[in-house]
């Protein structure tokens, strides 16, 4: 490094220092605090205005302080005053009213960031300072836009406290202000009425009360400003206020047109204002100023383009019966060469017309085509023929009433009653018509019988008809009728008519169903007259003082539409086309509209055909029908509904059958109907009761059915006796004996063999609600023996015991079933007849096979068993016991041993019977070779009936016996068959 810099760098230091301090004692010379600020204020629109000076700075900041409370009102940065002789000026618009409290207003300059100092506060006293110690409320009589925001302040007196603060009848929140002012804010506000609004202050007690009338409106707006002149000197200009202000009284809008004010009107704010000027300028401007704003309007013309005239004075009239002439004047005398077009509106019992007029200088009108005795109001306005700019005002108005004249000819015309009576009929005459009040109507008719004038009579101006009478009918054919309108003008010209007296309805004419439309009834003919046509319309049910129309149809008409306001739905027409001599030439008849029948078929009947049910009505009357009857509905009305039986098309279907009915109530509704719909229905009701012929034929066709059945059963049954005789009483076969029974018989030894086995298997129990068999008490056996394991008691019986056996009652009861088992092998060939013992009537027990006794199974094991048992099953039999063999008298069986009992024998067919031997052999051939027996194998006197045991053949199946009443219809039949037999 040299030496040299050292010193340099010393020097650089020591000029940069130099320099800044030079610079920062420029700028505090440039930023010094503001000097002379003063504050002043304008009341009436809340500014106040700032100006200082000793500041060359380019931008200031400035606060605006309310000093009692410190408390910053605006504070701005930056701001950019306007310099004006060497002072700089700042304005500011205060939110409240600037009486409302004092403010203090402090300015200092700024560049960048770097800022001045504050200058001295320049305060801007209000009139809460201690000066003006009363109760005040700002602003007073103020006036604001309408949408704007509105602030107020009430300054209260010393020693006072806020109470409350109310626009209108809304409560505002206050905002405090200073120590006695409070201030208070409204936004957007509404327009006010006429009256203003009132914000009313009050102090807390009550005590002191301060406040003002608040105005809020709009700035004037207008629209269509258009300057004419009425007297082509002068110019009037008129416009319309496109808005209401709501501004009146000393705050109201003024005008000036070309800087001249222009008077105030009273006009509302949707009529037209105007402003006249006393020469014509050919352009204008109209300004509108009121204290919320001002607007202006321009307009320009030729005087030429703008001419409206002033309405016509004194009008007059010169009046005819037809005609009347107008005539008015001008206001001005300018008129007189000015080319003018009038109207001229004309009215006359609520209707008016305009009949335009044109002319130079135009004064008079004449009326053309005016009606007699009427009255009419005119009034006449004008406007420039050249250049029309627009039409006068009206003209008040004129009244007149044309003069009489002679009335019109009456439109004349015939009605003829079913009786042939005659009747002459006019329609009425208008008011136009009649030319003035009529008085009376002159009738005069004629027949060709009558010298010639007729007879004439007068009626009243109401009358409408009048009867004819004249003098001799013998050989006259019609009736020549005229009638005349008389007012007190004159009389009209006559009208005539000539009038059948037969009546037209006598000549017969093509008749056809009339078209209905909505406007009434379409007409076509292709008949032509040579002088015209009358339609003639009336009520087709109508037969005396019948109300009659008619319409006069011009020559060559060859359709017409017949429409009448006396038309009414549901009431049948007659129209009649006659010519204008009176012919009739055609007919027709129809409904403008149908409807459904108010009335009900009469007549209604039902009477009863065997099982039918037949019904008849009578025809429907003409009055109730109201359409076209199209034919009748039948109903029957029963529980649960109404059900349609029929639909009788055509008008007359008037009778109906229903057909296959059964004994009850039946009711029948009968409803007629039209292309509307139906009618209420008439109802009839009847009760079907079968005829007494009827029952007696049924009575004898069962009869007959049952004899006719008896006789082919009996038929059949004689050409099948043998079958029925060999199927339900086959012959009983002769018992074979194998000894010889010719031989006297003496004294049956009924004493047991000795081989004869009983086993008792279990005590039977009595139950005295069964018949069972009563024991018969027996001998004590001499000996008792045992062989293999069975104990077997021998009984000997005696034959006083048979005999005691013999006289038991029939009604014997017995317990459970008893088996009767055969002898033993050792008893040879023992027959017994168990002939003392027998059943009740109700069930009686056959006897023993011959050879072959009878075996009764027990139903639950009570009796006693046969002699001799089967072993058990799986139990071996003991050496020396005889088997069982169809032989022998021992058989086995899975039930329980022994042979079957007389319910076990086994039915064959009657062919078989005849074929088997019989055989009073061993019980095994009797078993194998037996013929079925319809009695009782052992005894020919037994009357039992043994049915079949379907169970023989099956072992493994439970034996049922024989019901009682089985067994009492086996003995029935058996008896039948014995009898038919002997």
């Amino acid at each position: 490094m040299p030496a040299w810099w050292p010193q340099r760098r010393r020097w650089a230091v020591w000029l940069s220092c130099c320099f800044f301090s030079v610079l920062h004692a420029h700028v505090q010379n440039e930023l010094r605090a503001p000097q002379q600020v003063t504050v002043t204020g304008n009341r009436q629109t809340q500014q106040i205005s700032v100006s200082w000076r000793g500041s060359h700075a380019s931008a200031f900041d400035v606060i605006i302080l309310r000093p009692e409370l410190n408390q910053t009102a605006f504070y701005v940065t930056g701001l950019s005053a306007n310099e004006s002789g060497g002072r700089q000026e700042w304005e500011w618009t205060s939110p409240e009213p600037l009486e409302c409290t004092s403010l203090s207003v402090q300015i200092r300059s700024r560049e960048g960031a770097a800022t001045g100092a504050w200058s001295a506060p320049a305060v801007l006293p209000g009139n809460d300072v201690p000066a003006k110690g009363g109760f005040q409320f700002y602003p007073q009589d103020g006036v604001m836009a309408a949408g704007s925001n509105g602030t107020f302040c009430c300054v209260l007196a010393q020693g006072l406290r806020l109470g409350s603060i109310r626009y209108g009848s809304t409560l505002l929140e206050a905002t405090r202000l200073s120590r006695r002012s409070y201030g208070v804010t409204v936004t957007r506000q509404p327009p006010s009425t006429t009256y203003g609004i009132n914000v009313v202050c009050q102090d807390l007690h009550k005590s002191q009360v301060a406040g003002t009338v608040l105005f809020v409106g709009y700035a004037p707006l207008l629209t269509d400003l258009q300057c004419h002149t009425e007297d082509l000197v002068s110019a009037t200009c008129r416009w319309k206020r496109a808005r209401n202000t709501h501004l009146r009284g000393k705050r109201r809008t003024r005008f000036t047109l070309n800087h001249r004010e222009c008077p105030e009107t009273q006009f509302t704010d949707t009529e037209m204002e105007s402003c006249a000027s006393q020469v014509w300028e050919g352009n204008w401007t109209l300004e509108a100023v009121n204290p919320l704003g001002r607007f202006v309007l321009r307009d320009g013309a030729q005087m030429e383009h703008r001419v409206r005239p002033t309405p016509p004075l004194e009008l007059s009239a010169e009046v005819s019966a037809w005609n009347a002439t107008l005539r008015w004047s001008w206001e001005h005398a300018a008129y007189r060469s000015l080319s003018l077009v009038c109207q001229v509106q004309l009215g006359s019992g609520g209707n008016g017309t305009k009949r335009p007029f044109a002319g130079v200088g135009l004064r008079s009108a004449r009326l053309l085509q005016l009606h007699p005795d009427r009255d009419y109001r005119v009034r006449v306005r004008c406007g420039a023929r050249r250049n029309f700019f627009e039409w006068g005002n009206w003209s008040r108005s004129l009244s007149f009433k044309t003069h009489m004249d002679v009335p019109e000819a009456p439109d004349v015309w015939m009605r003829t009653d079913h009786d042939n009576s005659a009747h002459v009929v006019w329609k009425p005459l208008t008011a136009r018509q009649s030319h003035g009040r009529l008085t009376s109507y002159q009738v005069t008719w004629r027949s060709p019988g009558e010298m010639a004038g007729g007879r004439t009579e007068s009626v009243g101006p109401r009358t409408r008809t009048l009867p004819l009478h004249p003098a001799r009918t013998d050989g006259s054919t019609r009736i020549t009728a005229t009638v005349v309108a008389k007012n007190a003008a004159g009389a009209s010209p006559p009208a005539t008519v000539v009038i059948p007296l037969g009546g037209p309805d006598q000549t017969v004419v093509a008749e056809s169903r009339a078209d209905a439309t909505e406007r009434g009834f379409a007409l076509v003919w292709p008949e032509r007259a040579d002088c015209g046509y009358v339609l003639e319309w009336r009520d087709a049910l109508c037969w005396r003082d019948c109300s009659v129309e008619w319409l006069r149809l011009a020559t060559g008409s060859t359709e017409a539409t017949v429409a009448s306001g006396h038309f009414q739905p549901g009431v049948k027409y007659n129209i009649s086309l006659f010519s204008c001599s009176s012919k009739p030439l055609r007919r027709w008849h129809g409904y403008v509209r149908e409807l459904a029948p108010s009335g009900t078929v009469p007549h209604l009947s039902v009477s009863q055909q065997d099982s039918d049910a037949a019904l008849t009505w009578g025809v429907m009357p003409e009055v109730g029908r109201r359409g076209y009857l199209l034919g009748y509905n039948v109903y029957l009305d029963n529980d649960p509904g109404v059900a349609l039986l029929a639909n009788l098309s055509g008008e007359g279907s008037r009778k109906y059958t229903v057909k296959g009915l059964s004994k009850g109530t039946y009711k029948f509704t009968v409803k007629a109907y039209t292309l509307a719909g139906e009618d209420v229905g008439a109802t009839a009701s009847i009760t079907l009761r079968l005829l007494a012929d009827w029952l007696i034929l049924e009575i004898l066709t069962s009869l007959g059915a049952t004899a006719l059945f008896l006789a082919m059963v009996t038929f059949l049954c004689y050409r099948k006796r043998k079958w029925v005789k060999g199927a339900f009483y086959p012959d009983i076969p002769q018992p074979k004996l194998n000894d010889d029974w010719s031989r006297t018989q003496g004294p049956l030894d009924v004493r047991a063999s000795p081989n004869h086995l009983v086993r008792v298997v279990e005590k039977p129990q009595v139950d005295s609600f069964k018949e069972v068999l009563v024991v018969i008490p027996e001998e004590d056996e001499d000996e008792a023996r045992q062989d293999d394991g069975v104990t077997t008691t021998t009984t000997t019986t005696t034959a006083a015991t048979t005999a005691a056996h013999r006289q038991r009652p029939s009604s014997l009861r017995r317990h459970g079933t008893i088996d009767s088992s055969d002898s033993s092998a050792d008893s040879g060939q023992m027959d017994v007849f168990y002939t003392g013992i027998q059943t009740s009537a109700s069930s009686r027990l056959s006897p023993a096979d011959v050879g072959r006794p009878a075996s009764l199974a027990p139903a639950h094991g009570g009796g006693y068993r046969p002699q001799r048992q089967a072993a058990p099953p799986g139990e071996d039999r003991r050496d020396g016991e005889p088997e069982a063999s169809p032989g022998g008298g021992r058989e086995a069986s899975p039930g329980g041993g022994g042979y079957k009992a007389q319910t076990a024998w086994r039915s064959d067919s009657p062919g078989e019977a005849e074929e088997r031997p019989t055989s009073l052999g061993s019980p095994g051939e009797e078993e194998r070779a037996a013929p079925p027996s319809l009695g009782s194998p052992a005894s020919v006197a037994s009357t039992q009936f043994l049915l079949p045991d379907g169970e023989a053949e099956q072992p493994g199946r439970e034996k049922r016996p024989m019901s009682v009443s089985a067994a009492a219809a086996a003995g029935w039949f058996t008896n039948l068959l014995s009898s038919a037999k002997a």
